[in-house]
């Protein structure tokens, strides 16, 4: 489960983040394009905005939950 209280810095304020056990797999990225972008050095992913309408909250719900690290949190 994603800790709020260690979340990466890129982070846009929300409910949605990611946290620093993520290892960069891009699986968030590939899911939710619109919502996760990669670091610049490759090494973690982050919440660049925070999910708008339906859509893009199922596919932000859809990378949390695929993530193999669990390195991504909802806490709305």
């Amino acid at each position: 489960m994603a800790d709020n209280s260690n979340k990466v810095p890129e982070n846009v304020s929300g409910s949605y983040y990611v946290d620093e056990e993520c290892i960069g797999c891009e699986l968030c990225v590939d899911t939710a394009p619109d919502n996760f972008k990669m670091a610049e050095d490759g090494t973690h992913a982050y919440v660049y905005k925070q999910p708008e309408g339906d859509s893009e909250t199922e596919l932000s719900d859809e990378a949390l939950s695929s993530c193999p690290v669990d390195a991504i949190g909802d806490d709305g």
